[in-house]
């Protein structure tokens, strides 16, 4: 049966409406999909800022950060039991921080780790001389609290977050994207001695820099001969690989207290009476 006039013009405006329907709601998938891969937000939080920004992607990004921020200030307070070890060394020094999350997802996150690796280059700058309250020892080893690197400018080179920023404003918009409370939690920095070097050892690691254990020390050679470095750095890794294994309490019997002592006397009448039980039940 043949369309008349009219219902050929009706015909033709449904087909066009379908047509453009479609193609708008293509290119909404695809403002979506963009946003997405650019700052790991959820679906439904994407969608909602771009409807808000009326589709212009770069608004609802903005929007996006805008929001991250005020619901990351909000999870602060919530315990971050989860985490990494990040470590980076340079020839004068070794740092070491932590930085923890709530859970083992967001700490095997490529986002976290590249902020992770980044605040442990950004602490090899610290200097304990500084007369900073938060760094604790006078020495070339020294701790020291999130609040020695707060302020301080980080640059980030990921993708997904990029730029010139403060290491607060840095955690806290990486809290923003994966949803959870990030913080930094402390900071160790040992100086290599001026005749020897520093040696680490890191277990359980994504990717080079990052464990979940890690073992660091230094060695110092008599006479300052250091000739044969590729040797001693080899024993300094089996070193702080056995630190990590057999995790010791104390350095020197000097440094173990007599609580300590008297702790472990105890434990070793307690093991030989026993013993003596089961020698006097099996005979």
């Amino acid at each position: 049966m043949g369309l008349s006039g009219a219902g050929r013009r009706v015909y033709m405006r449904l087909l066009s409406g379908a047509n453009y329907s479609s193609f708008s709601a293509s290119k909404e998938m695809n403002l979506i999909k963009q946003l997405r891969e650019r700052t790991s937000a959820p679906i439904k939080q994407v969608k909602a800022a771009l409807v808000d920004s009326n589709w212009d992607i770069e608004s609802a990004q903005k929007e996006l950060r805008k929001r991250g921020i005020v619901l990351a200030s909000k999870k602060s307070s919530r315990t971050a039991s989860e985490g990494l070890l990040a470590l980076a060394q340079n020839h004068y020094k070794t740092a070491l921080i932590e930085l923890n999350c709530e859970t083992d997802f967001v700490a095997r996150n490529d986002i976290f780790q590249h902020l992770a690796l980044s605040l442990a280059k950004q602490a090899l700058l610290l200097d304990n001389n500084n007369n900073n309250n938060n760094i604790n020892n006078s020495s070339s080893t020294f701790h020291f609290g999130p609040q020695s690197l707060e302020e301080m400018k980080l640059n980030l080179q990921h993708p997904k977050i990029n730029g010139e920023t403060t290491v607060q404003n840095a955690i806290t918009e990486v809290a923003a994207i994966m949803g959870e409370n990030v913080r930094l939690r402390r900071g160790y920095v040992m100086s290599a001695p001026p005749h020897g070097l520093v040696s680490t050892y890191l277990h359980t690691t994504p990717q080079p820099g990052l464990a979940r254990i890690a073992g660091i020390l230094s060695l110092e050679v008599d006479g300052g001969k250091t000739q044969a470095a590729d040797a001693l750095q080899r024993i300094g890794s089996e070193l702080a690989m056995h630190v990590v294994a057999a995790k010791p309490l104390f350095l020197t019997k000097e440094l173990v207290s007599l609580d300590a002592l008297e702790n472990e006397r105890e434990i070793l009448k307690s093991q030989v009476l026993v013993f003596h039980d089961f020698s006097w039940s099996y005979e």
